[in-house]
C-alpha cells in the first residue's frame, strides 16, 4: 500500500474513533508511522486531505454503483442487501465523511448528498416510481444508521435487534418493486 493511501486510512481511522477535531496534520502524519513532511508531500494542508477523502469516496461510490446496477438481484435488492455497515473500505470511507460532514464541510455534505442521488438514480432506473425508490433509498439508510451505531458483531447484533432480518426487507422491496410496475 502506497504511503498516500496510509494516510487517508489514517485520517478516516482518527475521523471514526476520535473525531474531526482530533485529526489534525500531526496526529494523521503519526498514525500513518509517516513523518509530518511525508504527509504534506501527499497532501499540502488539512484541506487537501479531506479532498483526498472525498475524491476516494468518489472513487468507491463510482464502484458501488457500478455493481448496484449490474447485480443480477437488481440495483434495489443488491442496496438494501448492502446497507449494514461490514467495516469495509468502502463502509470506512463512507462514515468518515459522514464525521466531516456533521462537522460543517460543505465539500463532504455535498460528496455524501452526491453519493445518496448516485444510489438513488440507480435504484429508479429499475423500480420507475420515485417515491417507491425513495422508500427503497431511506429503508436502507435506516438499516446503515442502526448498524453504524455498533462497535463490534455484538452490538451489531444488539443495534439491530427487534428489526426485520435483511432478508424479510428483500422481500418488501420485491412488494415495492411490484406494486411500481403495476
Amino acid at each position: 500500500m502506497s504511503a498516500r493511501e496510509e494516510v487517508l486510512d489514517a485520517f478516516e481511522s482518527i475521523l471514526i474513533e476520535d473525531g474531526e477535531r482530533t485529526a489534525t496534520l500531526d496526529a494523521v502524519a503519526a498514525r500513518a508511522a509517516v513523518s509530518k513532511g511525508g504527509l504534506l508531500y501527499h497532501f499540502g494542508s488539512k484541506s487537501a486531505l479531506i479532498d483526498g477523502l472525498i475524491e476516494r469516496l468518489r472513487t468507491r461510490a463510482e464502484i458501488d454503483v457500478s455493481a448496484m446496477r449490474e447485480a443480477p438481484e437488481g440495483p434495489a435488492a443488491r442496496y438494501i442487501a448492502t446497507s449494514v455497515v461490514e467495516d469495509s473500505a468502502f463502509d470506512r470511507t463512507i462514515l468518515a465523511t459522514v464525521c466531516l460532514a456533521q462537522g460543517s464541510d460543505p465539500r463532504a455534505r455535498q460528496a455524501i448528498q452526491d453519493l445518496r442521488q448516485q444510489w438513488l438514480a440507480a435504484i429508479d432506473e429499475e423500480i420507475g416510481d420515485p417515491t417507491v425508490s425513495a422508500a427503497i433509498l431511506l429503508m436502507g439508510d435506516g438499516l446503515y444508521y442502526h448498524a453504524s451505531l455498533a462497535v463490534d458483531g455484538e452490538a451489531a447484533a444488539e443495534a439491530v435487534r427487534g428489526l426485520p432480518d435483511v432478508e424479510d426487507l428483500l422481500g418488501v422491496v420485491e412488494t415495492l418493486r411490484r406494486s411500481a410496475r403495476g
